[in-house]
């Protein structure tokens, strides 16, 4: 039986997560520059190790207000693109069979279906699972205003 894993983090009362491969580090929020004229989504820039990486704010992203930066909050960097997502609180890497893997529901409490690829069904909750080289995408390319 095959199965995948996602690395999860929260986003309000979300639990959401993307695939293992496709996350190239998790980190404390560095000190963040903003960058004017930005779309609001985008938060601003930060220096990883002499990279710059562009970080998303993944609340707006989704549709959802703007992230507040706390203790708990993180930057998930994605690879191979230099851009990370700021999230709200990191969870645990979860493997899931193939078979746990679901189509996302129609509802999903105002995230927007867009960005999901999947849902695992956990034993007490949903990991909502994104598409990265969806929320890299520009919305002005596809007639979204976020």
């Amino acid at each position: 039986m095959t199965s995948r894993q996602f690395v999860t983090f929260r986003i309000d009362d979300h639990l959401v997560g993307i695939d293992i491969l496709k996350v190239r580090e998790i980190n404390r929020v560095l000190e963040i520059t903003p960058v004017q004229h930005a779309p609001a989504y985008v938060r601003g820039l930060v220096n990883l190790r002499g990279r710059t990486v562009t970080i998303f704010d993944l609340g707006i992203r989704l549709g959802l207000p703007p992230r507040s930066i706390t203790e708990t909050s993180h930057n998930v960097i994605l690879k191979p693109d230099d851009v990370g997502l700021l999230v709200d609180g990191i969870g645990d890497v979860e493997e899931a069979a193939e078979t746990a893997v679901e189509a996302p529901p129609a509802n999903l409490n105002g995230i927007g279906a867009a960005f999901i690829e999947c849902v695992v069904r956990l034993k007490d909750e949903l990991i909502l699972v994104l598409r990265p080289e969806r929320i890299l995408e520009n919305p002005r390319d596809k007639g979204e205003f976020t």
